[in-house]
């Protein structure tokens, strides 16, 4: 039976090791010669995918199945317990999921932003589970490190005060006791459009991205934000050495600017950097196509 003659849809729970429930989206046939991970990042959740896992089976010309997930303290997955909303929590979260969901043949990862993190995290946790399994990886708008104090493409001046503000804010949000970051996202468009994106972005993807931000677990987020300026993960790049590997980034970026993305292909010299005029840090709703076609090359390649 071909896999197009089993293809599925499925929308259920997994159970990571300490308890923790992320919720997981399945597409594809189930015999496909090769399955594509999808992990967000930091705020967002697995939807942000969408678009590029609907594109990715014409895109690639091979049968592939898709996986995406909700990170714990995002989208509908369980909000994450003290301590264990971490970058390294995530890895093992996503090493877990590999071992349980794909058990055998090759694995394609994609991660954007603090997703790419969690794929870097994974190589310096579980080195052996990315040698023998992985055999291709996008990092999108993402950053080995340096994170601490964000330039947002602002004067330095203006960016230190704006550090400053996020600082006091971010204790605010540790101590919140809520659920939601907020009731309404519409107030949060204006910011999300500035801070997220590019040249001319779509309303929608403005206003889904500020949905998904608004309804982020407040707490969480704040210690999400810790554990960025913790990431320093360049070093675990050489786990990837050998691993084809594209590096992608909009030079509107003001999160992880270009640079971050040309230190990542430093260690990388056998990966391929690819920069997008125009584009923010939103390049899987920015640049769909583009990105779906980089990870259809590496599925192909991954099928031969």
């Amino acid at each position: 039976m071909t896999g197009a003659n089993l293809q599925t849809t499925t929308a259920d729970e997994f159970t990571t090791s300490d308890g923790a429930r992320l919720r997981v989206v399945e597409e594809g046939p189930a015999d496909a010669s090769v399955t594509v991970v999808l992990v967000h990042g930091w705020t967002l959740t697995k939807h942000l995918w969408d678009r590029v896992a609907a594109c990715l089976p014409t895109a690639s010309g091979v049968d592939v199945r898709t996986i995406r997930y909700d990170l714990r303290g995002h989208g509908e997955s369980d909000p994450a317990q003290p301590g264990s909303a971490s970058i390294r929590r995530c890895a093992d979260d996503l090493a877990e999921l590999i071992a349980e969901r794909v058990p055998a043949g090759p694995v394609v990862l994609a991660g954007h932003s603090m997703g790419g993190m969690t794929i870097m995290a994974l190589a310096e946790r579980h080195p052996e589970l990315v040698r023998q399994r992985v055999a291709g990886v996008a990092l999108v708008a993402t950053s080995g490190g340096d994170l601490a104090t964000p330039s947002l493409g602002l004067p330095a001046p203006v960016a230190a005060l704006a550090n400053r503000g996020e600082r006091v804010v971010r204790k605010r949000l540790a101590a919140a006791r809520g659920k939601r970051l907020s009731p309404q996202s519409s107030w949060m468009r204006p910011g999300m459009r500035w801070l997220l994106f590019g040249t001319g972005p779509e309303a929608r993807d403005v206003a889904v991205t500020a949905d998904w931000v608004a309804a982020c677990h407040p707490a969480n987020m704040a210690a999400y934000r810790e554990a960025l300026i913790d990431h320093d993960r360049l070093d675990a790049l050489a786990v990837l050495r050998d691993i084809p590997t594209v590096v992608l980034s909009g030079l509107a970026d003001r999160l992880t600017p270009h640079t971050h993305s040309r230190r990542i292909a430093d260690a990388l010299p056998q990966a391929k950097l690819l920069i997008y005029a125009g584009a923010g840090h939103m390049l899987p709703l920015e640049r769909t196509a583009e990105v779906t076609g980089r990870i259809a090359e590496l599925v192909a390649g991954a099928a031969r």
